[in-house]
């Protein structure tokens, strides 16, 4: 087997949860990959031997086009001078954005002018996770990993209902056309599925038409292979092909770097890790999905305590807040239970429109009260697991949601992260490398709202995972 060169594949995450979901499918295709919190420099990645694809985890997800310019244009360059041959700005698999938060338009601008690819591949079907596009059109089960009903995703009963940007187009091309005057191009289905001869005629095509953005269909496992090989004809050391999409495109590239002798053929016996302490759940989700779960762990020996909206008032000291759940939470570990700590228990939660009418009566636009809300939520679900971490045996950390879970991670001081044990499809049981603070070395799971089936907290609680 051809020795892999160190990275052979580098991508940024817009939000952690995400960045975990790559970071599940490059180990599962045998690279052996770690997530930073920001891009690694010589010596950073010295402290871990052995890398193949290097992650970082990133923001983007809840900044406005002009702070996403600025954080991209130095993480790309940084992600450019590793060396690698391809770069994958990766996105929710559910393509979360708009053209004033989280625009993928932005990310795909800034992408073109730092790599200068020929063209920008967009990928965005995951058919593992339960992501298909077909002519264009993006849909989604309803619970990754679940076997939930399949929805063209602006007609899905979460996505289409998101708080902060919320679905109304299913047709890929013009939901970013809206984020983005890029012209966008489409290999669909019935040409993806002639194979690799014919995918490289459609991109001929788009480079003599100078087009910079190619869709691409998928709908089977199976589809993903040939348009691997395809993408990779266009990367070289010196001018990276930077991609854009879901863990479909790592998932692809597994796939032909098996096929090529690059990965691991062999099945991966991974480890089984019983949990051996406390169970800490902090959700900041607002999915349905996640509601669902919290619900369900409820009726099984779980037991909740919710940050109240308070914490946004101007004249609320949050660390009072903070301290209060903490004694919450210590009081019901003590007892036994496994607990979860929550913003909120769905969109339906008051809390929710609570918020967001605080934070417009003190001016915050909309996009400033994306950012507000993720940002101070993620803040106090961090620090409060960082006072149970300091007080009790703290064994394993769930954290839900996409929005907040970036600022959670650099709450909590985490450096960088590995994969141990898969555990649902998009979120594998993780360690934490998080230096002189209490949580280094923990088991982490980093859940998107719409991961995951009704069982899911209670399956962390009770199994091996493995």
């Amino acid at each position: 087997m051809e020795k892999i060169q160190i990275p052979l594949f580098a991508y940024y995450g817009d939000d952690f949860t995400g960045s975990t979901d790559a970071l599940e499918f490059l180990n599962q295709a045998g690279l052996k990959t770690v997530l930073f919190i920001d891009v690694p420099d010589a010596e950073m990645l010295a402290r871990y031997p052995g890398i193949q694809a290097v992650g970082v985890a990133g923001m983007t997800r809840t900044m406005n086009p002009g702070t996403m310019k600025s954080e991209l244009s130095q993480a790309f360059t940084a992600l450019k001078n590793l060396g690698t041959r391809h770069v994958h700005y990766k996105v929710c698999s559910t393509f979360d954005s708009s053209p004033h938060i989280g625009s993928i338009g932005t990310a795909a601008e800034v992408g073109k002018e730092i790599f200068n690819p020929l063209f920008i591949p967009l990928l965005v079907a995951a058919p593992t996770l339960g992501r298909f596009c077909l002519f264009g059109n993006l849909f989604a089960r309803m619970g990754i990993g679940s076997r939930g009903e399949i929805h063209r995703l602006d007609r899905h009963p979460s996505i289409s209902h998101h708080p902060v940007t919320p679905m109304q187009e299913a047709d890929l091309r013009l939901h970013l056309s809206r984020q983005t005057e890029l012209a966008i191009a489409l290999v669909d289905i019935l040409s993806v599925q002639l194979g690799r001869t014919e995918i490289e005629i459609k991109i001929r095509e788009c480079l003599d038409q100078g087009i910079p953005i190619v869709l691409f269909d998928a709908l089977h496992l199976s589809d993903l292979l040939p348009i691997a090989e395809v993408m990779d004809i266009y990367a070289t050391a010196r001018r990276p092909l930077f991609s854009i999409g879901s863990s479909g495109i790592e998932t692809a590239f597994g796939l032909y770097w098996k096929n090529k002798g690059l990965a691991k053929e062999e099945i991966i016996e991974w480890p089984e890790y019983p949990l051996n302490g406390k169970l800490l759940v902090l959700s900041g989700s607002c999915s349905p999905v996640t509601a669902s779960q919290i619900d369900h762990a409820l009726c099984h020996g779980f037991q909740a305590v919710g940050i109240p909206t308070s914490i946004f008032n101007a004249s609320t000291d949050l660390q009072t807040v903070i301290d209060h759940c903490v004694q919450q939470i210590l009081a019901l570990m003590a007892a036994g239970f496994p607990v979860i700590l929550h913003t909120s228990l769905g969109r339906e939660d008051v809390r929710v429109a609570e918020t967001r009418a605080l934070l417009s009566q003190q001016g915050y636009s909309e996009a400033g009260i994306s950012l507000q809300t993720a940002r101070t939520y993620g803040q106090a679900l961090g620090e409060v697991a960082l006072h149970i971490a300091k007080s009790t045996d703290l064994r394993r950390l769930v954290v839900a949601g996409g929005d907040t879970s970036s600022f959670v991670a650099r709450t909590l001081g985490i450096e960088a992260i590995e994969m141990i044990a898969p555990f649902y499809p998009g979120a594998p049981l993780c360690r934490a490398f998080a230096p002189d603070t209490p949580l280094d070395g923990i088991e982490i799971n980093f859940k998107g709202g719409q991961v995951g089936d009704e069982h899911y907290f209670i399956k962390l609680r009770n199994a091996n995972v493995s």
